[in-house]
């Protein structure tokens, strides 16, 4: 269900649901994706990881290894060049190249069970698997720092030597806090005093990862003219560009990065691992190197979301009005610095209108693999905790629990959680929608079969939307079709939804246009797909490409036609005299006739946007139903109310809403990383990792709602991030509900349950 905020305001091609450009090649069978890349004589590359979580790396020998029939070139950290601190932008952010490099290929230090400590290329996998045997490495092993509480202990080990921690704008050595930063306005101490009820609620949640079904792999071919050419399953082209020209100390000039299909990424795929070792080892093998890796290095050696503690504490007045919040939230990193604490921070009350608020973030180094984004990165723990607490004030209150969402939400001019004031926003719309859904007006039933209970939870979220750069060109054709070239990786059919604003600016059919994603080479630089910033970014560059193609067009008809070129109208596809009735003429009519008049037709556009459009707002409703004497819980209604700006294809919106709330509801249930003592995941496969399926969840409905954004001609907002922001909160709330027990922890798996009714039950 879609619900319009400006009915009047209806497209031609936005809003409908076309078959998807790449639809057929993916169907069929004949997409490539990365493990598809073949060539002549390409050899198989495999890696060598740390069995520790945290060791030095005292000596690599590599010589047997390299004697060994069949293997053509093997390296470690080692030769890696120095580059000192240089810097490289990621995604917006500033990082060090040391921390990256380190990250992709160990030197000195092995920071986490699964780092990469040395690389074989040979004929065949199973040459390449006996070749990393015969690698003999001596590790002096190091007391590993697992959780946040050990790395911020007086007594921790200091995991980085180099670290110079940035705590408030003061450099501190010798620590595993790598940031602290703090956000403050208005007087929260005085407004706490002055508050009637105030509730504090600390939240841990764990290690979580992205679950995409193809693992990461590369091939990379070291030219004779020194150049490199890497196919990869990225959300980045040009990010592998870039940290692999960084890697090994080159000009981005000479590395051109692929376009393939992605089998998923959800955040996962943006951070770089295999493409400098593959092209490392392609240059010392004189072949084409392919790497790929198996599902057990992808869970333990890949960045998942680092888990989190976070404390909120939200005082109210007895009008029922939010006047004082205050969070502390503590992040792994992982074993790098670079958790996305700052957008948790963005949005932890973000959804409320508080006057009075202080936020500290907490960026911790462990040894983990390093942290990755993971959708909306950082805002499903932050949330849990908030909604948590929200949930409690209702209930001590007696407050309905819309209704106060209702009275304190985030509405134009609201200060967000980090100081920017919101343009227009659609959190009260989406709030009303709720009220009003299918799911919130029916009553619940509290037994279900065989005496199981059930409980509804209600939870909010906020999630901004990047902006970043985005390049766009497009074509125009003979026969009135348009090639569009844009440089977004398409992990949910954004190539359809940037086309389909193209043929809406152009009054084309949505088959007329043809989006094709080329190498880093054929394109301008694109920010990686991302932080929900595709639709409204490159949608953005897309329109001002058609905006320029059809002021070319308008040249164009004005020479055939003879007059002056600002006489031309354009609307609907349509290009016409402003005096002369006669002279009318559509785009794929034009398209015949530019013989003569100056030569092939392209356009194109650019964007270096800030973060776009007041970003997105969304609220679930979950129903659970658990059974108290084994504690198993199943999710037996779901809803999802969100705000898409303007829905530019509905069906990719809501597919976007239940991949996400299925995500979350997975987190929130049964997902968790179990590590041994030494760093090591007990259950890396996804039979023991446990990510739900179709069998586990219901249909999960979904509400769109459409507030358009100011800031895109069309209005639109990012929508893949948001939903799996309240999931976590809406069914701890729902449990709550069902049982009277409050769980703090994910996952609120069956023993945890089971666990907090015996504690209840003892006092």
């Amino acid at each position: 269900m879609t619900i319009a905020q400006d009915p009047t305001s209806r497209y031609a091609v936005i809003g409908t649901r076309p078959i998807r450009h790449d639809g057929y090649d993916k169907v069929t069978g004949r997409a490539e994706y990365g493990a598809d890349v073949s060539m002549p004589g390409m050899v198989w590359g495999d890696i060598l990881r740390s069995p520790h979580a945290h060791a030095r790396i005292l000596k690599v020998d590599l010589s047997k290894a390299a004697a060994m029939p069949g293997v053509l070139a093997v390296v470690s950290g080692l030769d890696l060049p120095r580059n000192g601190r240089r810097e490289i932008d990621v995604r917006g952010g500033v990082t060090h190249l040391p921390d990256v490099s380190a990250n992709i290929l160990a030197t000195h230090k092995a920071m986490y069970r699964g780092h990469a400590v040395a690389a074989v290329a040979a004929v065949d996998r199973e040459t390449a698997r006996v070749a990393l045997a015969l690698i003999e490495v001596e590790y002096e092993p190091l007391p590993a720092v697992l959780s946040i509480d050990d790395a911020i202990a007086a007594d921790a080990p200091i995991l980085l030597d180099d670290l110079i921690g940035d705590h408030l704008g003061e450099d501190v050595w010798g620590t595993n806090i790598a940031r602290h930063f703090r956000l403050e306005f208005g007087d929260p101490d005085a407004a706490f005093a002055t508050s009637s009820l105030v509730v504090e609620r600390e939240v841990e949640v764990g290690m979580a990862h992205q679950g995409y079904i193809e693992p990461h792999v590369a091939t990379a071919l070291w030219g004779e003219d020194g150049r490199i050419t890497i196919w990869s399953s990225t959300q980045g082209m040009f990010g592998v560009r870039d940290h692999t020209a960084a890697f090994l100390g080159i000009d981005e000039s000479r590395v051109r990065v692929m376009p393939v299909e992605i089998g998923g990424g959800f955040g996962g795929k943006g951070a770089v691992y295999l493409p400098p070792i593959a092209a490392l080892l392609s240059r010392d093998a004189g072949r084409p190197v392919r790497i790929v890796m198996d599902m057990r290095n992808v869970l333990e050696a890949t960045g998942p979301t680092g888990a989190a503690k976070v404390r909120v504490k939200v005082g109210v007045t007895d009008d029922g009005l939010i006047n004082a919040a205050q969070a502390d939230l503590k992040y792994e990193a992982g074993a790098y610095p670079g958790s996305w604490v700052g957008v948790g921070a963005r949005s932890v009350f973000s959804c409320y209108n508080v006057a009075n608020t202080r936020i500290d973030g907490y960026d911790i180094v462990v040894n983990k693999p390093r942290a990755a984004a993971y959708r909306a990165p950082c805002v499903p723990q932050a949330v849990f905790a908030t909604e948590s607490a929200v949930d409690e004030i209702c209930e001590a209150k007696g407050w309905d629990k819309i209704e106060f969402r209702l009275a304190n939400a985030s509405r134009e001019g609201t200060r967000r959680s980090d100081g920017p004031r919101f343009p227009r926003i659609g959190h009260e719309e989406v709030l009303r929608a709720t009220r009003d859904s299918d799911h919130w007006r029916t009553p619940l039933e509290r037994i279900g079969p065989d005496g199981r209970l059930r409980g509804r939870g209600i939870a909010s979220a906020y999630c901004g939307n990047a902006g970043g750069k985005s390049s766009v060109v497009l074509s125009l054709n003979t026969d009135g079709t348009v090639a569009l070239l844009e440089g977004s990786a398409d992990l949910s059919g954004s190539r359809a939804i940037v086309a389909m604003q193209v043929a809406e600016a152009l009054g084309l059919g949505v088959e007329d246009v043809r989006p094709v994603i080329p190498d880093t080479g054929s394109i301008g630089y694109t920010a990686t797909t991302g932080g929900s910033r595709v639709a409204n970014a490159t949608g953005l560059a897309a329109y001002q490409a058609a905006e320029s193609l059809i002021a070319k067009l308008k040249e164009r008809a004005a020479i055939g036609w003879g007059i002056a070129p600002e006489e031309v109208a354009f609307k609907g596809g349509q290009f016409s005299s402003r005096t002369d009735p006669e002279l009318s003429v559509g785009l794929k009519g034009l398209a015949a006739r530019l013989d003569g008049t100056g030569g092939p037709v392209m356009a194109s556009g650019s964007v270096d946007l800030p973060d776009g459009g007041g970003g997105v707002f969304g609220t679930h409703i979950a129903d659970v139903e658990i059974d108290p004497e084994t504690g198993k819980t199943d999710v037996v209604r779901y809803t999802v109310i969100q705000d898409a700006g303007t829905a530019i294809q509905p069906q990719a919106v809501e597919g976007q809403m239940q991949g996400g709330a299925a995500q979350g509801i997975g987190w929130a249930l049964n997902e968790e990383y179990v590590l041994n003592e030494d760093g090591a995941m007990a259950n890396a496969s996804f039979l023991d990792y446990r990510m739900p399926t179709a069998t586990d969840l219901p249909f999960i409905e979904t509400v769109i709602v459409e507030v358009p954004n100011p800031a895109h001609p069309f209005g639109v907002r990012g929508v893949g991030e948001i939903p799996i922001g309240p999931p976590l909160a809406a069914i701890g709330n729902a449990i709550h509900d069902a049982l009277g027990i409050r769980l703090t922890t994910t996952p609120m798996k069956p023993g945890r349950i089971l666990e907090a009714l015996a504690q209840r039950t003892v006092e």
